[in-house]
């Protein structure tokens, strides 16, 4: 099965297990910008993953967004469109 994002796809430094990249979505929502010592908490969420690595996957998946929204990446089609 291909990669479910093109983030787990393209983070070169480590892999994301399915559950990681979920638990990873939770500490975004109740960790938001203004949370002091925001990555280190994600992290911790996660588990296995440091503050930096947190950080990146946050920055690669910001980067993703904004090709898709600025048109670069298409929608995927799926059955019954």
């Amino acid at each position: 099965m291909a990669s479910n994002s093109l983030t787990s796809s393209r983070n070169s430094n480590s892999s994301w297990t399915p559950k990681q990249n979920k638990q990873f979505e939770k500490a975004l929502a109740l960790y938001d910008k203004d949370t002091p010592d925001r990555w280190q908490k994600v992290a911790r969420a996660v588990g296995g993953k440091s503050a930096e690595e947190v950080k990146q996957h946050y920055e690669i998946l910001i980067e993703d967004v904004n090709h898709i929204e600025a048109g670069r990446v298409p929608f995927p089609r799926y059955r019954g469109d």
